[in-house]
């Protein structure tokens, strides 16, 4: 008997869709940061790098429970995320050593856990509920499917929405974290939920409804594309 060689799925082009405000203005940072960082630096490191950084968000969250001043780690922790994850690509790109499949693979996984840690933290605060945190949770994970989706059946990759990406998201979550530190508990608005709940809760929704307006409008483009055939039985 002979081993088998692993079969290796084809690896299409991925048109990457980025039309956030900062776009321009981060695609020249890390440009910068590629072109000087040493040598002996990985984008593995950089994918690790960025999942300590969700880590400390976690933590921060987490240790809220016991002094607002925990929310400063969460904070710091959001930079160190944003310096990872958007560079570890960045700088493959760079050097010209991208691993399409794996880095697809990886990337996106670690995505997703770093998303849950930081949502879920959001949760485990005392200044939002978890039920509400999980709402946006479920947005999140249903526009990571549309996306992963549209790139099997469109070859695309769309990064943004209505002019705002991974980073906007980063600076509204600290936005929202130096609001729970200056504000600090808020009482019930309505439904026995605060500010920071249906803001968080809004969010959510708002993901929500996105998945299924942006649904809806990829079937009626792929209907267009592959029309039903006629049938005679």
């Amino acid at each position: 008997m002979t081993d088998a060689p692993e079969p290796k799925a084809p690896v299409a082009p991925i048109h990457r869709i980025q039309e956030n405000l900062i776009a321009r203005l981060e695609r020249r940072a890390l440009t910068h940061l590629c072109s000087v960082m040493p040598p002996w630096v990985s984008p593995d490191m950089l994918t690790f790098t960025g999942m300590i950084g969700a880590l400390f968000v976690f933590a921060g969250y987490l240790g809220s429970n016991l002094d607002p001043d925990w929310l400063w780690l969460s904070i710091l922790g959001y930079f160190i995320h944003w310096f990872g994850d958007s560079l570890d690509g960045s700088l493959a790109r760079f050097r010209k050593i991208e691993r399409p499949r794996y880095g697809y693979f990886l990337d996106h996984s670690c995505d997703g856990f770093a998303t849950m840690l930081v949502v879920i933290g959001i949760g485990v605060t005392p200044y939002v509920q978890l039920e509400v945190a999980l709402i946006a949770l479920a947005g999140y994970l249903l526009m990571s499917i549309h996306a992963f989706l549209s790139v099997r059946v469109l070859g695309e990759l769309r990064l943004s929405y209505f002019n705002a990406g991974p980073t906007e998201l980063r600076l509204i979550l600290i936005g929202l974290t130096l609001a729970m530190l200056i504000a600090g508990l808020e009482s019930p608005i309505v439904w026995e939920l605060n500010g920071f709940d249906l803001f968080v809760g809004g969010v959510g929704l708002i993901l929500i409804a996105l998945f299924v307006l942006q649904t809806a409008t990829t079937a009626r483009r792929l209907a267009k594309q592959e029309p039903a055939p006629d049938w005679h039985g």
